[in-house]
C-alpha cells in the first residue's frame, strides 16, 4: 500500500537565526522552531541561511517526511537519558577546573571530532573546535556552570562539564576520559547531590555506543530519542 505523503502546509514552524553559531562557524545558521500557531514553513524562509537545523522526535515520521520534502537531510540521531542522583556519593577526587587548565582541556575535547558539526555540513576540524570552546566556556561558567577535571599528575586524564537546570535537575554537557567513565559519572552524582538535585540528564548521539553503554551501566534510562536534520 502506498504511503500518503504529509502535506507541507501541516509543517507549521518559524525559522530562528542562531547568532552565536553563525559567528563561531562563519556560516549563516538557523533552527526550525515548530509551533501550531506558526505559518506553514516554506523554502523562502530557509533560503537566507547557509545551514538550517531541525530537531524532531524520532517517532514523528510526519515531520520527518515533510522536512525531507523541503530539502532537509538526516544528520544524526540523539538519545536523551536520565538517572537518579542517589545519596552519600563518595568524593571521586576531581578538581574544579581553573583557567590554567584550559589549554589541556581544549586539547582533550578534540575527541569530539565526530558529531553533528562534522563534514560535509561543516568544514574539517570544526567539530573539535566547537567542543574545545564549549569546555573553555564551562571553565569560565558560561552555559555549563562548572567543569571538573580528573588529573593524573600534571596531566588531564578526563573531564566533565555540568550545569543546574532547575531546583531538581542537573545536566551533563561533555564527558571525556578513556577508562575514567565510572569516576566521571560519580563526580556528576556528587556534584548534583551537593546542590540538592535529585536527577541527572544527559544526551548523546545514537552512534556513540561507548557513551550509551557507560550511561546505562551507571543506571541511566532512555527517556526519548530524536533526529537532527540539516538543510
Amino acid at each position: 500500500m502506498a504511503v500518503k505523503p504529509q502535506p507541507l502546509d501541516a509543517l507549521r514552524a518559524s525559522v530562528e537565526p542562531l547568532v552565536w553559531e553563525s559567528e563561531f562557524f562563519g556560516l549563516a545558521s538557523a533552527i526550525v522552531r515548530f509551533s501550531d500557531s506558526a505559518s506553514p514553513l516554506n523554502v523562502a524562509q530557509l533560503q537566507p541561511f547557509s545551514r538550517v537545523q531541525a530537531k524532531i522526535a524520532a517517532e514523528d515520521t510526519a515531520r520527518l517526511d515533510a522536512l525531507q520534502a523541503l530539502g532537509f537531510r538526516l544528520v544524526e540521531g540523539e538519545v536523551d537519558l536520565s538517572l537518579a542522583t542517589g545519596a552519600n556519593n563518595p568524593d571521586p577526587g576531581l578538581d574544579v577546573a581553573q583557567e590554567s587548565d584550559i589549554a589541556q582541556l581544549r586539547a582533550a575535547a578534540s575527541v569530539f571530532s565526530q558529531s553533528r558539526f562534522r563534514e560535509p555540513w561543516y568544514p574539517a576540524g570544526e567539530s573539535a573546535r566547537f567542543y574545545a570552546q564549549w569546555v573553555e566556556n564551562a571553565v569560565r561558567g558560561s552555559f555549563d556552570h562548572e567543569c571538573l577535571i580528573l588529573r593524573a599528575g600534571a596531566q588531564c586524564r578526563g573531564f566533565i562539564t555540568l550545569r543546574q537546570l532547575n531546583e531538581q535537575e542537573g545536566r551533563i554537557g561533555l564527558l571525556a576520559g578513556h577508562g575514567a567513565g565510572a569516576r566521571l559519572m560519580l563526580a556528576a552524582r556528587r556534584w548534583c547531590e551537593m546542590r540538592g538535585l535529585s536527577r541527572i540528564r544527559v544526551a548523546t548521539q545514537i552512534s556513540n555506543r561507548a557513551a550509551l553503554r557507560r550511561y546505562i551501566e551507571s543506571g541511566a534510562v532512555i527517556e526519548r530519542s530524536a533526529y537532527w536534520l540539516y538543510r
